[in-house]
């Protein structure tokens, strides 16, 4: 099983959403859809797993990795809609310390967050991308 990902550009922002599982097999698509949002966005990322059914330790490792590597370049990781197996505690958690993650509840949440920075939206998704998502 793999995960599908859909990458829209708000002025500032990108918000980078998955659908599926996030399990060891899906790494490597992830990190390319990372990858997509680190070549194409500026501004922090706000990963929206509102679409993820679940993540393995392996994909949790992913994220606080895509939160390094995002740190490298100068921009921030969010998360949205964490799955409840996996929301970390306290607002952060990932990254081993080095990061910090902010969290939020849902994806209006972060996008909330991040209001009147333009109207300019783009959008790119993998060819499997669920409609309803």
């Amino acid at each position: 099983m793999t995960i599908e990902w859909r990458y829209t550009i708000h002025p500032g922002l990108g918000v980078l959403s998955l659908a599926g599982f996030l399990g060891q097999e899906a790494v490597g698509r992830f990190q390319g859809a990372v990858g997509w949002a680190v070549a194409r966005g500026t501004g922090p990322v706000v990963l929206d797993l509102t679409g993820l059914r679940g993540w393995s330790d392996g994909g949790r490792l992913a994220v606080s990795e895509a939160a390094l590597r995002l740190a490298a370049e100068g921009r921030g990781l969010e998360l949205a809609a964490v799955p409840e197996s996996g929301a970390p505690s306290g607002g952060s958690g990932f990254g081993d310390g080095k990061v910090v993650v902010a969290v939020h509840g849902d994806l209006a949440a972060a996008l909330a967050a991040h209001r009147d920075r333009g109207v300019e939206e783009r959008e790119w998704r993998s060819d499997a991308w669920p409609e309803d998502a």
